[in-house]
């Protein structure tokens, strides 16, 4: 296997570790804690509305079944935890997730072929036909839980050959690892996601199982996801070439009273390019929010977040501060619904060193709704974003939806698409485009071989927009569109339990 390597790349793989694996010691730390912490605790009164401690069930239980049908044929509410993060935290709302009976680790492997008719950013291909990625990787999903707390990891990385001369063979990572604590009046939540792609995030897998880290199906952990506006974006098309992007959250909970709660977290995110041409950058957030709870199903909130945006080789960053309120219906299993809007003030200075404020409006909608066999996620979020690797700094409008339905016991189907959207900030410098528009849509279908492999087929259709400042011709207005059509095959073992 041959992969492409450069002074850029040797640069950027240097400057990841420092936030990368410090946010595992982090991880590793709080997990020798946990560990130490006695089996029996003297038994405790919790709060009427404070988050129940969560016993590990006992020895002799199998783990979740991997067919999709088993959980739904029996009490849909049986081993369902409900989500109880704030809703003016860091972390997207869900509906839950399935109460995990062991502690356990699963290794497995997976292959993907992708076959597409040019490269992402590019016109005309550079073989003038269609080729092929093909991806072969590990995949490894770990749940350890204790009385109060819960370490899990998921992971999948590997190599992948190319049959395009344009490009080199190379290799692709991703992670993701979440620890959190529950006490009586106190929540804490530390989470880390890290990805290195050979072309943007957005989209990537066409929703077949390559896009996501660890085992695929109820044997891997749900990892909460970190809210799109405070990490660094990968969703321009434009942007070409391996991609790194990394996101740490740390953020605690302290329950005031039955009803009300405080949050406090912070973040840091950067993005990195290993072709000249983009544009790296990082992103500091700080984040305070108040919940309250009207009743069991809807809770509203008020958050204040902060978020420096910093760029290389750039003097000019940009501040945005945001007050947003917050609206959530939240029904265990069932449904997700989180709207939120207020002022954005965004503050940077021009070519000129002139510092410019401006007023606007951020906000964002999140649902998420399960239904039997099968569900249906859509988001919209409107802000401030770190420009997408091609603009310091931009507004963003971005639109993502996804659904799944279980056909029988074996088959499944899923489509999927998204829209963005990066503008560049007025007066922010930016001489060679007003917009970038990266769209994706496809769908698949999946089959269940047993209770240890799955295949997938997708298409994807991913288009790219672009307008041109400070120019004339047909190629200041450009679009492309790339097809692709995506095998995937994963196979693991039976699950080791740990306790």
């Amino acid at each position: 296997m041959r992969i492409g390597v450069n002074r850029v790349t040797t640069k950027m793989i240097v400057s990841i570790p420092k936030t990368f694996f410090a946010a595992v010691a982090l991880c590793c730390f709080a997990t020798i804690l946990s560990a130490q912490e006695p089996d029996a605790p003297p038994p405790q009164v919790p709060a009427p509305d404070a988050t129940p401690a969560k016993t590990p069930k006992p020895a002799g239980r199998g783990v979740p079944s991997l067919d999709p049908n088993d959980a739904q044929d029996q009490n849909p509410d049986k081993d369902w935890r409900p989500d109880t993060m704030p809703i003016t935290g860091l972390q997207s709302p869900t509906v839950g997730n399935q109460d995990l009976r062991h502690s356990y680790f699963v290794p497995g492997f997976q292959y993907t072929s992708t076959i597409q008719n040019q490269q992402l950013g590019a016109t005309t291909p550079s073989t003038g036909g269609w080729y092929a990625n093909h991806f072969l990787g590990a995949n490894f999903s770990l749940v350890q839980q204790w009385v109060r707390s819960e370490f899990t990891v998921n992971y999948s990385g590997g190599g992948f050959l190319t049959s395009d001369s344009g490009q080199n063979n190379g290799w692709y990572q991703q992670l993701a690892l979440s620890q959190s604590f529950n006490w009586r009046r106190w929540q804490m939540q530390i989470l880390d996601q890290f990805s290195y792609l050979p072309e943007s995030q957005f989209g990537f897998g066409a929703g077949t199982g390559l896009g996501l880290p660890g085992i695929s199906g109820p044997l891997g952990p749900t990892t909460p996801p970190i809210v799109g506006s405070v990490s660094p974006n990968q969703n321009n098309f434009a942007a070409i070439g391996p991609q790194y992007n990394n996101s740490t959250v740390a953020q605690l909970t302290y329950q005031l009273s039955p009803r009300g709660s405080i949050t406090v977290g912070g973040s840091y995110g950067l993005s990195r390019y290993t072709q000249a041409g983009n544009i790296n950058s990082n992103i500091y957030v700080g984040n305070l929010g108040y919940n309250y709870q009207l009743t069991k199903e809807d809770s509203i909130g008020v958050f204040y977040r902060f978020s420096a945006y910093h760029f290389d080789n750039s003097s000019r960053p940009v501040g945005d501060q945001v007050i947003n309120f917050v609206y959530e219906r939240r029904i265990t299993r069932k449904i997700a619904l989180q709207l939120e809007g207020g002022p954005d003030i965004v503050n940077r200075t021009d070519l000129l060193g002139v510092k410019q404020r401006s007023v606007s409006a951020s906000g964002g909608a999140n649902l998420r709704y399960s239904f039997r066999r099968g569900d249906v996620s859509a988001a919209y979020s409107h802000g401030v974003s770190s420009g997408g690797g091609l603009l310091t700094g931009a507004t963003m409008d971005q639109v993502t939806f996804s659904a799944s339905k279980s056909i029988g016991r074996a088959w499944s189907l899923q489509a999927n698409s998204g829209f963005a959207r990066n503008s560049a900030l007025s007066n922010s410098g930016a001489t060679l485009a007003t917009n970038f528009n990266s769209i994706f849509a496809g769908g698949g279908i999946s089959r269940a071989i047993g209770r240890d492999t799955n295949f997938s087929l997708a298409y994807q259709a991913r288009i790219q927009q672009q307008n041109l400042t400070n120019c004339s011709g047909p190629s200041c207005s450009s679009s492309y569109t790339q097809s692709s059509i995506v095998i995937n095959l994963q196979w693991h073992t039976r699950p080791f339990v740990l306790r």
